[in-house]
């Protein structure tokens, strides 16, 4: 029997018609050899137009979950508890799942994995990470994890949209949210976005195919562009940088991950440098092949789909995702036993508790900022959240992870340094 007749024909139920799901409609028409058709789509608003014909569509979710013809469920809404409904309801009922619902599955991937192995069905979500990038499908069959050196990336296209007009337009952080709004790569509501929430999502989904780690995004130390200031655009400038929103996890010498999401200084010569607007980029760093850039669009219907439509062309196939790293191998564990290299930036010397540098390696101050740069323990993050408090931004610099640090008694003059101009 050929290849193409073992292809399984896929009766797609698909749930939500908005940019991404009318993108996946016509990409479907265009791409007749996939051997898919949608034969219904659940709706929220049955009084909006569009682009499709009137009998596709219905309002009751049991309608699709329950006929026995459909056996893909494509998931492609933007509410997560709705959404865990959904695709766990399809696959009690043995139907195979798609999903772009990446909060969702960051929240309850242990159980959709459980979910999954006993009811012998795949369910697939690499537009849940970076839209048109095919990074899950890669860390799950490429890189084994004791090759795998680390992963970094920008994959939030709206915080990236917002930053790249603030640095390269010089308008305010409020115009750049209002562009990206108009364009549609902000929702009405940005605060997932610019508080580096979908960034730890997506990087919580990333960890469980790089390392084999299941962990909850809120237990992962995350902060946005939220409290970035309009003078910490001026100071990367005049270092020599710009600044990004970096999701990141890397191994470190005793083997644990450094896993966290945090502003960045990017110099000119990373590729991350190249990453404009609403793209994304990814970096996976491996011992035998040093480092592979992906870059593509992290936003917009058709990028976004056609991640979807590379999932069901999977399908035909039974193709699954195995989690080798998971069950077929020891998994990585965290570790906080590590240091950073970090500029914090503040209105005045009192915000800050300077205390908790280890080292203090420059500080500057003018009439409208305050900038210290130096080096603090991870766990002095985790401790308490004294960085992410309005008015107190903090930015990794390039060479932010400093690993196998040792703390050396000179270092303490410079702390002293700064007690006694607090005091004075």
């Amino acid at each position: 029997m050929s290849i193409q007749n073992q292809q399984k024909k896929l009766n797609i139920g698909l749930f939500g018609f908005g940019v991404v799901g009318e993108g996946l409609y016509k990409a479907l028409e265009q791409t007749p050899t996939l051997n898919a058709q949608i034969k219904s789509v659940c709706i929220k608003r049955p009084e909006k137009k569009r682009n499709a014909p009137s009998e596709l569509f219905t309002t009751d979710a049991e309608l699709l979950l329950n006929d026995t013809d459909i056996n893909v469920i494509v998931e492609l809404i933007d509410d997560a508890e709705a959404a865990y409904h959904i695709v766990t309801s399809a696959l009690r009922r043995k139907k195979a799942v798609v999903s772009a619902n990446k909060k969702m599955i960051a929240e309850h991937i242990e159980e959709l994995i459980a979910l999954q192995q006993k009811h012998d069905v795949p369910f697939l979500y690499e537009a849940a990470c970076c839209a048109s990038i095919p990074v899950i499908r890669n860390l799950e069959e490429y890189y084994d994890n004791d090759l795998l050196q680390g992963i970094s990336g920008i994959v939030n296209g709206s915080t990236n949209y917002i930053l790249t007009k603030v640095s390269e337009e010089k308008i305010s952080f409020d115009d750049a949210l209002l562009q990206a709004q108009i364009a549609g790569f902000a929702e009405s509501d940005p605060t997932l976005d610019i508080e580096g929430i979908d960034a730890v999502n997506k990087l919580a989904i990333l960890l469980t195919h790089a390392y084999g780690i299941v962990s909850s995004p809120a237990s992962l130390i995350h902060t946005g562009i939220q409290n970035l200031h309009a003078q910490d655009a001026v100071f990367a400038t005049e270092k020599g940088y710009e600044i990004k929103l970096v999701a990141q996890a890397h191994k470190l010498y005793d083997g644990g991950i450094a896993a966290f999401v945090l502003p960045q200084f990017i110099t000119k010569d990373n590729q991350f440098s190249t990453v404009k607007n609403e793209y994304n980029g990814v970096v996976i760093e491996s011992s035998l092949a040093d480092k592979q850039f992906f870059y593509g669009k992290g936003a917009g219907g058709f990028p976004t789909a056609s991640a979807v439509l590379s999932d069901l062309s999977a399908l035909r196939y039974n193709y699954r995702y195995e989690y080798k790293k998971l069950h077929y191998q020891t998994p990585s564990a965290f570790s906080d036993d590590f240091y950073l290299k970090v500029c914090v930036s503040f209105k005045g010397l009192l915000q800050v508790p300077h205390e908790r540098f280890d080292q203090i390696l420059e500080w500057s101050s003018n009439e409208k900022r305050c900038h210290i740069s130096g080096i603090i323990h991870f766990s002095k993050l985790l401790e308490s959240n004294w960085w992410k408090q309005p008015g107190i931004s903090i930015i990794l610099y390039p060479d932010g992870i400093v690993d196998n640090y040792k703390p050396k008694k000179e270092y303490e003059e410079s702390i002293e340094f700064v007690e006694q101009f607090v005091e004075a």
